[in-house]
């Protein structure tokens, strides 16, 4: 029996779903919102314990550059990203979409319905479409009482589902559906199910991550590029520095050589690398931002094909570099350059031919049971941040590092 027809129909379509994502691999977050005004981190309100209505009056300053997400999709589609999730509505509760539900949304501050535009201008830029929606809010009355009061958990219910039905019907087709933070409720208090099954008839191809307290089609770990479990989907969603959103003072940047490191992890383990970037109060991307993606960008246009729709890659081992892998095709990401030769250890399998991706220059080699051993490389790195060391293998490549601690000769003495 294949693998494929081992699975459910139900696993099948989700396998189908999501194959655009997998061979994407790489995406932008977009965390913006009255908190970019303060520039003081994402969650200011709770963690400065300012009052409801004194951070209502923040919405009398926001008042966004025109075409704001028209940059974002540009810089995410130079910077090699095939799609976008961006913030609908965070903690705080302001929306940035229409809603019949509350006048606290930007169509009523600044006239403008924000996600319509962010919308626009993905699909603009040929980028696949995710809305992220938080399910905690500070500013409804009913956000933190629910957990206590029935009637109050009824409202906030009917609150929550009436605006993910709004964003599934009024935007067009849609790609991804993010949830965040689904304190103070479980899942059967959220009605979850019932709320994925009303997404999923509105939109029937979308995929759906696992924070609305039901595991759904993706897992989301944070701040770590760590894959799930076995037969799981994945994506670490990560900051560019400590903030999600714009935090003027927080100069804690990963150099583009990190961020691309961690998305060469996401891509051997099956993962995807979500990206944030937290724009300024107009909606403009910090220069620091820019300047890290440019230079990310740059090193996708070379090797982007290492990266989109990698195959789960069983060589891992290496002090300095990092693997990816397409078929029988080992991707040697070395992101520390070892020097005019380099031995990896462990390869179980015959390596056929060895070149430079940066120059196509073929590299000598010669391999035996414990090793394979590269020479002729040049003094520097071909490449930077990170050079390629591209392998041609007669199968799917492996490695064993037990097999060299326990076998390889020791000396005679």
């Amino acid at each position: 029996m294949s693998e494929h027809s081992a699975l459910s129909a139900a696993e099948q379509d989700r396998e189908r779903r999501m194959a655009w994502w997998h061979e994407a691999t790489f995406g932008m977050f977009i965390h913006w919102g009255l908190y970019s005004l303060i520039g003081r981190h994402e969650w200011v309100m709770e963690m400065e314990g300012i009052p409801v209505a004194e951070y209502e009056k923040l919405t009398a300053r926001f008042r966004p550059k025109p075409n704001a997400a028209r940059d974002w999709a540009q810089l995410a589609r130079r910077a090699g990203m095939k799609y976008m999730v961006m913030t609908t509505k965070h903690h705080e509760g302001f929306c940035h979409f229409d809603s019949q539900y509350t006048d606290y949304c930007a169509p009523r501050v600044c006239g403008r319905d924000l996600v319509a535009e962010y919308v626009e201008a993905a699909r603009a830029e040929g980028l696949r479409v995710g809305f992220y929606h938080s399910l905690m809010d500070w500013h409804h009355p009913d956000g933190a009482r629910c957990a206590e009061d029935e009637e109050a958990r009824k409202r906030f219910v009917q609150y929550i589902h009436g605006q993910v039905r709004e964003l599934c019907s009024n935007y067009g087709t849609l790609d991804i559906l993010w949830y965040d933070v689904p304190w103070p409720l479980e899942a059967e208090g959220w009605e979850s199910e019932r709320m994925n099954a009303m997404v999923r008839e509105l939109q029937p191809e979308i995929i759906i991550n696992n924070r609305s307290r039901v595991p759904e089609d993706f897992d989301t770990p944070e701040q770590h590029t760590t894959a799930s479990g076995a037969g799981r989907h994945w994506e670490s969603c990560m900051t560019m520095n400590d903030s999600w959103g714009y935090h003027i003072t927080d100069d804690a940047w990963k150099s583009p050589k990190q961020c691309l490191r961690n998305l060469i992890t996401c891509a051997r383990d099956g993962g995807n690398y979500l990206l944030n970037i937290g724009p300024k109060p107009d909606g403009s991307v910090p220069e620091e931002s820019v300047r890290i993606l440019t230079a990310v960008g740059e090193w996708m246009d070379r090797n982007g094909e290492t990266i989109h729709g990698a195959d789960l890659c069983a060589v891992k081992r290496c002090r300095f570099g990092n693997f990816t892998r397409r078929g029988n095709t080992l991707y040697c990401h070395l992101h520390f350059w070892p020097g005019s030769e380099w031995g990896l250890g462990g390869l179980r399998t015959r390596v056929l031919s060895a070149r430079l991706r940066a120059t196509g220059q073929p590299v000598a080699f010669d391999q035996n049971d414990f090793r394979v051993r590269f020479s002729g490389l040049p003094a520097d790195p071909p490449e930077e941040p990170i050079s390629v060391l591209e392998l041609e293998c007669e199968e799917p490549p492996t490695q064993d590092m037990e097999h060299v601690r326990r076998n390889m000769p020791r000396g005679s003495g």
